[in-house]
């Protein structure tokens, strides 16, 4: 008997998963500035395999639970998360107020996005 977990949790579950080795295949490389650009592309590309193989999935597990717009949206809030902790942390940028305002006006999106007001 194995374990069902609730579709939002897979979901967005597999849409962190997927932002992290996005993240990882787009920017990881400007640490690297010496690798030729062929080089960073192929890495980036086999690093991009992952996302794909874990954010199809997630997209149509959700797809039905959420709406395509949706998905998207939690998608786009989960991506500029993940950036946020991965160019502060990784590649050492500093975060300020302003990226938490500016943050916080694409959450207030997001909500609309999961209200029906008609």
């Amino acid at each position: 008997m194995g374990i069902s977990l609730p579709v939002p949790v897979v979901t967005i579950g597999l849409l962190i998963a997927s932002n992290i080795f996005m993240t990882v295949a787009w920017y990881g490389h400007l640490k690297f500035k010496t690798a030729p650009l062929v080089t960073v592309i192929f890495i980036s590309w086999f690093i991009a395999f992952f996302e794909y193989v874990m954010q199809v999935p997630a997209n149509r597990i959700g797809y039905g639970h959420f709406s395509a717009a949706q998905l998207k949206t939690i998608q786009e809030v989960i991506s500029l998360s993940v950036f946020a902790l991965f160019s502060w942390i990784y590649l050492g940028e500093k975060v300020g107020w302003q990226h938490g305002v500016g943050f916080g006006l694409i959450c207030l999106g997001a909500w609309f996005i999961f209200h029906d007001f008609g």
